[in-house]
């Protein structure tokens, strides 16, 4: 059975921000990349598990897959068969803060 995926507000602000500075040099190019994002993170309904466990959480429910320069930030949470998106960060900008409560 898959998982059911959820972003929280913080990454659909994240989301929205990259594809607004790509729109800002190539609008078509910027709506593409928003949607290849997220179907990468689509993938993970089928395999929630995909990603490694992110460094600085050290906690085998918090985990990311790398697309490009963007690290996909999700927590499994396996009794509910959800998959909860919590960023979306570009990794020249650092650590991301990754809220321990994600709002959905």
């Amino acid at each position: 059975m898959a998982f059911k995926i959820i972003w929280s507000e913080q990454a659909r602000d994240d989301l929205q921000a990259i594809v607004l500075f790509i729109a800002q040099d190539n609008p078509p190019v910027a709506e593409s990349f928003g949607y290849l994002l997220m179907s990468k993170a689509d993938a993970l309904a089928q395999f929630p598990l995909l990603g490694r466990v992110v460094p600085e959480e050290n906690d085998e429910t918090i985990r990311e897959i790398i697309f490009r320069s963007y690290r996909i930030i999700y927590k499994v949470l396996t009794e509910k068969q959800i998959i909860a998106i919590a960023r979306v960060w570009h990794g020249a900008r650092g650590e991301p803060h990754i809220p321990s409560e994600l709002n959905f």
